[in-house]
């Protein structure tokens, strides 16, 4: 056993039966690479990483390459979920080498920390133009003691990168807001749904986006590409048709073959996503996709007396890809009856989902439509979508026999906040009071073991970042617009003033991501990776705040923040998803004062706006009605909830064309 046996990680406790002298991230092993004069490896991973299972089974177990591992380098294992902050700086290291990014990460170090050559998986051996992992090592050692200056050299100007590059400030027109579609459109699939080519995204940000803006203008074809995105993700491989919730991304343009791993933050984000477009589409799909995400992060990524878990990995054995998720003929006979059988192969089972390493082995996803099927077998359509559904059911139960890939159970804060969060959005639309009771449980749990006073840890033992500050913020936030409770709104209060203190940029303004430097660098980024980034997610929150507590320093750094970000963000297109909503929050939310019972008709409506609109709540006295807000005006209160739906909708438009001056 190696010292990673003593670390909280579990992904770091997996590597501590490999015979690699590994450290965990930590001032010693930097400094026994000064005093022995030797590179450093640091190999970045996580536990839902396939590639990383892949190269440790290779190459990590590997007798010559830990020989090399041991006499040339000190060696460094890292949870990338565990350290964001240092992972991302190391990513955006390798990337200017032109190495790309991903996981594994695997980087080399001088012995204070800067990187001087990295990639990320490396074969074995040599292999189809691409060196393997033992000719890395060697060349690596050789270039480190033959050319010590040089690499050094190298190493600096790589990390010189990290720098924040001075961002000038933009005015902000209501008009960014169309451009902004126009951009995310262009990298719209209309094929496939989706944007871009494989691999794909989901891009939860632009999607949200496009929902909300045609919630707005009624464009049919913004109506038409979020659509055929969220059919054609909801039909795929990439959702897990049997569990519900969905796969990291896909591997090909049209969803179908995944990769496997099932991570918290995207399924926060696609469950907004989907709730959000079934209150504006009012397709039952998108309902019930959304209680699919639930069921599952309810089942398997969350602990029973409270809090989410990290994520769910992609395979079982590196060997078998998928293996847990998939599917063989045999398979489907042995668990079906005849006319199940015959309904399911064609609903799911087709050659497109094949696997590549065993095309026997099939990703479901959905091939042919229960309309289709029924007029091919010449059945009525109740009947096989009865069948189907009885079907399903059984596969499910099958698939729950097999050995079930590793859950990560680490509870992080920015995680918990951003699912916590998205429970309280899906209460607001889909009234199922369980979603409450579960995420206030979440919450309480995740406020008693992460917080101390304005003090925030990222989990047990590690500092928090910037998500960590804004996302369990926001999650209070939506507590107190849900149940009404003046401590959630104090405490949201409390922490979003904190990181105010810790991570603002006072002088140009933005968030940093971390509260000092880290490898010689504050970080701030406003993309979306592919989860919205911690800026939106702190602009959104500040303009809810700035009314819900009256306090205007909120709103102008919100303003700030827009503005230093809204010339670059004009070129990310689908990358700043997440800013554009919080720009569209900037001119089009709407301030509800409540001034109802928060258990009541009146307020239940007021939370159900927040599927097509954007908007802040704050509770006064019980006087039975509602007054709306936007952008400084005031409008008549309104007594009945079906009249505040129609007035929202015309205050959108109205609040557009006021403010399509300068912001």
């Amino acid at each position: 056993m190696n010292r990673l046996a003593r670390e909280k990680s579990a992904y770091l406790r997996h590597a501590a039966h490999q015979k690699i002298d590994w450290y965990p991230w930590s001032g010693v092993a930097f400094e026994r690479a000064r005093r022995e004069d030797k590179p450093v490896f640091l190999s970045s991973g996580a536990s839902w990483c396939h590639w990383c299972h892949v190269m440790a089974e290779e190459s990590f177990n590997d007798e010559e390459s830990v020989k090399l591992l041991n006499e040339f380098f000190i060696n460094i294992k890292l949870d990338r979920d565990e350290r964001p902050d240092i992972d991302r700086r190391y990513q955006q290291a390798v990337s200017a080498m032109g190495a790309g990014g991903g996981w594994p990460l695997s980087v080399f170090l001088t012995p204070d920390g800067k990187a001087f050559y990295g990639g990320t998986y490396f074969p074995p051996e040599d292999r189809q133009g691409r060196p393997g992992f033992k000719s890395v090592l060697k060349a690596v050692s050789n270039f480190y003691k033959t050319r010590r200056a040089d690499a050094a050299g190298y190493a600096q100007q790589i990390m010189d990168t990290l720098k924040s590059d001075t961002l000038r400030a933009g005015d902000l027109h209501v008009s960014l807001l169309d451009d902004a579609v126009v951009g995310i459109l262009s990298q719209f699939d209309p094929g496939h749904g989706g944007f871009g080519t494989m691999p794909k995204f989901p891009m939860p940000g632009s999607i949200e986006y496009l929902v909300r803006r045609f919630a707005s203008n009624k464009n049919s074809f913004t109506g038409f590409a979020v659509r055929a995105t969220l059919d054609a993700m909801a039909r795929g491989g990439i959702h897990d048709q049997l569990g519900g919730g969905f796969h990291r991304y896909s591997t090909d343009e049209a969803w179908i073959v995944p990769h496997f791993e099932k991570m918290a933050d995207d399924n926060a984000w696609l469950l907004r996503d989907y709730v959000h477009a079934y209150s504006v589409f009012g397709d039952a799909r998108y309902r019930d996709v959304a209680r699919g995400i639930i069921r599952f992060t309810q089942d398997v990524l969350s602990d029973p007396a409270g809090g989410f878990y990290a994520s769910q990995d992609a395979d079982v054995t590196p060997g078998d890809e998928g293996g847990y998720f998939t599917w063989t003929d045999d398979d489907f006979k042995r668990s079906l009856e005849g006319e199940e059988y015959e309904a399911l192969s064609l609903h799911l089972l087709h050659e497109r989902g094949s696997m590549r390493h065993d095309p026997s082995k099939k990703v479901l996803f959905i091939a042919m439509e229960p309309p289709e099927i029924a007029e091919k077998l010449g059945r009525p359509l109740d009947d096989v979508m009865k069948t189907i559904q009885r079907g399903k059911e059984k596969l499910f139960e099958m698939r729950k026999r097999r050995a079930a890939p590793f859950i990560d159970t680490t509870l992080y804060t920015s995680l918990n906040g951003m699912l916590i969060t998205s429970y309280l959005q899906a209460y607001a639309v889909l009234g199922d009071a369980g979603l409450t009771d579960f995420a206030v449980k979440s919450l309480e749990r995740v406020l008693k073991e992460r917080v101390g006073g304005t003090t925030l840890l990222h989990s047990e033992g590690v500092i928090a970042t910037l998500d960590d500050y804004v996302n369990l913020a926001d999650a209070l936030a939506a507590a107190y617009e849900v149940t009404g409770e003046r401590r959630y709104l104090a405490h949201a209060d409390r922490l979003m003033e904190a990181c105010m203190e810790k991570f603002f940029d006072k002088n140009e303004g933005g968030f940093f991501d971390t509260e000092t430097e880290l490898l010689g660098a504050r970080l701030k980024r406003i993309e979306d990776i592919p989860h919205p980034s911690g800026n939106s997610v702190a602009i959104m929150l500040m303009l809810k705040l700035s009314f819900m507590t009256g306090n205007q320093s909120y709103y102008r750094a919100a303003e700030k923040t827009l503005k230093i970000f809204s010339r670059s963000t004009q070129e990310m297109s689908i990358h700043a998803g997440s800013y554009f909503c919080a720009l569209d929050a900037y001119f089009h939310m709407l301030q509800l004062t409540v001034e109802a019972s928060p258990s009541g008709k009146l307020a239940e409506a007021a939370r159900s706006l927040s599927g097509p609109s954007y908007t802040s709540i704050l509770y006064g006295a019980d006087r039975g009605r509602v007054i709306p807000c936007a952008k400084g005006a005031c409008y008549e209160p309104v007594s009945v909830p079906e009249d505040l739906k129609a007035l929202a909708a015309q205050l959108y438009h109205a609040v557009g064309e006021k403010h399509s001056q300068t912001g």
